[in-house]
């Protein structure tokens, strides 16, 4: 590999800075490996989104991207892209694309109670994709689903330093007992990268006792497939790892002390 295969980036994408959970799990897999974060703030939010408006702005979008920075790789860090937009955005591009996909699998196989709760947008947690994992992996588990457009701007606001209103996670909790079987639940699925920045919210809010409730989410596993495509290929760093946004957007200088906790030490728009 010469110096310019290996100082391309991975590219990790999302609506907003969700991602940043795949990011952390990436960056303990490939320390080495420089790193494109894309937000797409001018679509954000994702998840109240039609179908139709998501297949047609992402597989465009990252072709853009993947122009102007010329990844090795792309990792669509965001559940409701994935399931809408993964297989046309595989079809566009000429390189590896690695999705995020609702992790009802291992949940199926850590529940004692055989009730899981899938908490997502409501654009994931419509999707016939659900339908076919819950069918191919959890077939016999009461599967209770709930999505939220509100725990997502809670995500986004805790990391830009604020404090969510808990009555966000006790809404979310509530939604899940009231459901047949929502008393036993002892797993959920964190079907948006954006819900494991508030794990320890929703931990509290669905208790009685917290400590046995399982929260299961894709990050580990996305960066395990990363590393294997990557697998003896060389990187150098040749600039600082940077978040790209597709508007300007002040915002984000608040945010600035945790894009460097993820190792993003610079910002620019495309």
């Amino acid at each position: 590999m010469d110096i310019s295969q290996a100082t391309a980036p991975i590219l990790l994408f999302d609506s907003g800075v969700g991602g940043l959970s795949v990011l952390e799990a990436v960056r303990r897999e490939l320390p080495d490996a420089p790193v494109v974060y894309a937000a797409d703030n001018a679509g954000y939010p994702y998840g109240t989104k039609s179908e139709a408006q998501i297949a047609t702005r992402i597989p465009a979008l990252l072709g853009r991207l993947v122009e102007r920075y010329r990844p090795r790789l792309v990792v669509i860090a965001c559940n409701t892209a994935s399931t809408i937009a993964l297989e046309d955005v595989r079809a566009a591009l000429d390189l590896p694309v690695v999705g995020t996909v609702p992790a009802i699998k291992p949940a199926a196989k850590l529940t004692e109670s055989g009730v899981i709760g899938l908490l997502g947008t409501e654009a994931t947690v419509r999707q016939a994709y659900v339908d076919a994992l819950a069918q191919d992996f959890a077939n016999g588990c009461i599967l209770l689903r709930h999505g939220s457009a509100e725990l997502v701007a809670a995500a986004e606001e805790k990391l830009h330093g604020g404090t969510p209103d808990p009555a966000v996670f006790e809404r979310i909790a509530s939604a899940f007992r009231q459901q047949p079987g929502g008393e036993r639940m002892d797993t959920v699925v964190l079907a948006c990268t954006h819900f494991p920045l508030v794990e320890d919210e929703l931990r509290a809010a669905l208790g009685p006792d917290p400590r046995r409730m399982r929260f299961v989410h894709g990050a580990e596993g996305i960066a395990r497939r990363v590393a294997h495509l990557l697998e003896g290929q060389s990187f150098t760093r040749d600039r600082p790892d940077r978040l790209v946004l597709t508007a300007p957007d002040e915002r984000f200088s608040a945010l600035e002390p945790a894009l460097a906790r993820y190792g993003l030490e610079a910002c620019e728009t495309l």
